[in-house]
């Protein structure tokens, strides 16, 4: 069985990330979305707020899981016998960071790859701070975020 995890703040999801999600679920047997837990940043949604986004939007793959971690994501993929960390890319700056993040991982736990998947076109603009931002100032997110929870959101980041 073939093993990815997708981790990420998701703080909160975009529909990019769900494209990242569907195309790593049909190239894995099972993929686990890890919400990564940093505690030198303050994100806007909760722990719990985000895991509970993504298991709504992810209902319908069946080989998808969701679960947070807050430790080095190399040691979490060994934790879960996970042959792969998949990373969705949108412009050039991401490669430098997750290039550094992939060589890392492996330096760390050499038995799981990292795996680079482009942003569709459609998604490339698409960030979680825009997402916050257009939120904060009461507009509408549909077409940024899954339609599931687009209310959810601007509830919370409307002020």
């Amino acid at each position: 069985m073939t093993i990815a995890v997708c981790p990420g703040s998701f703080d909160p999801v975009t529909l990019g990330h769900l494209d990242v999600i569907r195309r790593a679920a049909t190239l894995f047997d099972r993929v686990i979305v890890v919400v990564m837990i940093n505690f030198s940043k303050q994100p806007a949604f909760t722990v719990e707020e985000r895991v509970g986004f993504i298991k709504k939007i992810t209902a319908s793959l069946p080989n998808v899981e969701v679960d947070a971690f807050s430790g080095l994501l190399a040691d979490y993929a060994a934790k879960e016998d996970a042959t792969a960390i998949v990373k969705g890319l949108r412009v050039m700056s991401d490669f430098e960071y997750e290039f550094q993040m992939a060589l890392t991982n492996s330096s760390l736990n050499p038995r799981t790859e990292t795996i680079f998947l482009p942003a569709s076109i459609d998604y490339m603009f698409l960030s979680s701070s825009m997402v916050r931002e257009v939120a904060s100032r009461g507009r509408d997110v549909s077409k940024f975020v899954p339609a599931e929870i687009a209310e959810d959101i601007r509830k919370k980041l409307w002020k």
